[in-house]
């Protein structure tokens, strides 16, 4: 999720940035961390969460970023994929790019 100190600074959902800049780290990582609790209690699904909340592209493909190799990512994305068995879901990350819940699925 992205907010006022993210890289880009805006997004495919908000594309002037009026919401993004509005929200604070904090703010975007309590809202990530609410989401992931609702998927980890089965009230929500990882796919239908990031294809409605995500800032990234690949909310089209209900957060699916495919497969990748290492180096490819910002190194704390990285680290918290590597550190997940597969069908894990992971605390809050913090990039430059904003913050993330990650579910490794391969």
């Amino acid at each position: 999720m992205l907010h006022e100190g993210s890289r880009r600074k805006a997004s495919w959902r908000d594309p002037e940035g009026v919401a993004i800049s509005a929200t604070t780290r904090d703010d975007a990582a309590d809202l990530a961390r609410a989401l992931r609790e609702k998927i980890v209690a089965g009230e929500r699904k990882f796919e239908d969460v990031a294809t409605e909340e995500s800032d990234c592209n690949s909310a089209k493909r209900g957060g699916d970023l495919g497969p990748f190799e290492r180096g490819k990512m910002q190194k704390a994305f990285e680290k918290a994929v590597l550190a997940l068995k597969v069908g894990e879901i992971s605390d809050v990350v913090d990039t430059d790019s904003g913050v993330h819940i990650i579910l490794r699925t391969a």
